[in-house]
């Protein structure tokens, strides 16, 4: 039996993705209208924030890894893309579950049920001890888990340990850092790229490879270590760039977004096997601004991922373009639909997805907020510009 416990999917807590230098995205302006890419500042790894002619680096979103478990189908194809697998980049695999409600899988193996509906299971795929309410204890080839009445509990397993409160605090410890929320909208990411500081109130910091940065609540901030050496935003519309200050004009940084929360855990209950794998792809790693023409160095980003495909049996498998809600519906449906084909038509050039279908879906299925209290949420907006290869299985 397999247990539904909780796919905490990747989500944003903090402001964008990072900046690590000029985006020629940002200096150019489109003729047509505006895009899912177009006009903010885009949350990928190699976009900025344009403060007058200044370019200061975006504090880089928080990504929680997905607490599910994955079995040894996915394992394979993870390990296929090893290369490629990015949290900062947006470049990820998860599990993806078509569960069923109903009665529990028949599988062999001891199961006893109480008068007042406690389970006990001992199977092949492990050992579990669950109460009436969905609470319980699981400890399986994947990992260990624990749920209590309330949402909170722990996970162990190949992502690494996750402590979740019933308050949406929590904590994670993995191959991706650590990262500590407090629930309340702080929270603290350390990683392979730095460390980074989220207070709550609209400010924070990021120490790591482009130097030292600083945003506060009022719009100012003050970066140290890039390649003007000291830039200082006073949050009035000017600010000072170089060790001997010069005067320029300078935008006000926008806020940080609020940490997020970690959500409560899934009560456990009997369920369908998954039925696949969604990869999922920045669209920065693909395209150019506002464009449906794979970047050329996208190539060896296609090479892997073709190849990974290929080791995964399929009975079906669908290239899904997303955008974010900048622009028109029309426009953002249009942009989708042209960039899953144009990636299903990369994968078929190199021997995979023959049998694949390619489908756009604009603006409408986000999976974060465009915008958070009426004001432009642009690493939620990143997060939704994506395309994503459905796996089924």
């Amino acid at each position: 039996m397999r247990v539904a416990v909780l796919t905490l999917a990747c989500f944003t807590v903090l402001a964008s993705a990072c900046g690590r230098g000029p985006s020629n995205d940002q200096a150019a302006t489109p003729s047509t209208p505006a895009a899912d890419d177009a006009a903010a500042p885009a949350a990928a790894a190699s976009d900025v924030l344009t403060a007058g002619s200044i370019e200061f680096p975006v504090i880089p979103t928080i990504m929680v890894p997905s607490i599910v478990g994955s079995g040894p189908a996915q394992k394979r194809l993870e390990q296929s893309m090893q290369s490629l697998i990015d949290p900062v980049a947006g470049i990820s695999v998860r599990s993806a579950n078509c569960t069923t409600d109903g009665g529990l899988v028949n599988e062999s193996g001891f199961t006893n049920v109480d008068a007042q509906g406690n389970l006990e299971r001992v199977g092949g795929h492990g050992v579990f001890n669950i109460g009436a309410d969905g609470s319980g204890q699981a400890v399986t080839g994947d990992g260990v888990v624990e749920v209590k009445p309330d949402g909170s509990g722990s996970v162990v397993n190949d992502a690494g340990t996750f402590e979740v409160n019933a308050d949406g605090s929590g904590s994670y410890v993995g191959a991706h850092g650590n990262i500590e929320l407090d629930g309340k909208g702080a929270g603290s990411w350390v990683g392979s790229f730095g460390t980074i500081e989220n207070h709550g109130d609209g400010s924070g910091s990021w120490v790591g490879g482009d130097g030292n940065i600083e945003i506060n609540a009022d719009g100012s901030g003050k970066w140290i270590g890039g390649p003007e050496g000291i830039v200082e935003n006073r949050g009035d519309g000017t600010g000072t760039v170089g060790a001997v200050p010069r005067e320029v004009k300078m935008a006000p940084l926008p806020p940080l977004p609020p940490a997020g929360k970690f959500p409560l855990l899934d009560k456990f209950k009997p369920s369908g096997a998954p039925c696949g794998y969604v990869i999922t792809l920045n669209d920065k790693v693909l395209f150019d601004f506002d464009k449906d023409v794979i970047r050329p160095d996208a190539g060896k980003v296609l090479d892997v991922l073709a190849t990974a495909l290929g080791k995964v049996p399929s009975s079906a498998m669908e290239i899904r373009g997303h955008t974010d809600a900048k622009g028109s519906d029309d426009y953002n449906q249009d942009l989708s639909e042209r960039r899953a084909q144009a990636v299903l038509a990369a994968l078929r050039q190199r021997g995979s997805a023959t049998d694949a279908a390619a489908h756009g879906y604009g603006e409408s299925q986000p999976v974060a907020p465009n915008e958070i209290k009426g004001k432009d949420n642009p690493s939620g907006r990143q997060l939704n510009r994506r395309v994503e290869i459905f796996v089924r299985t």
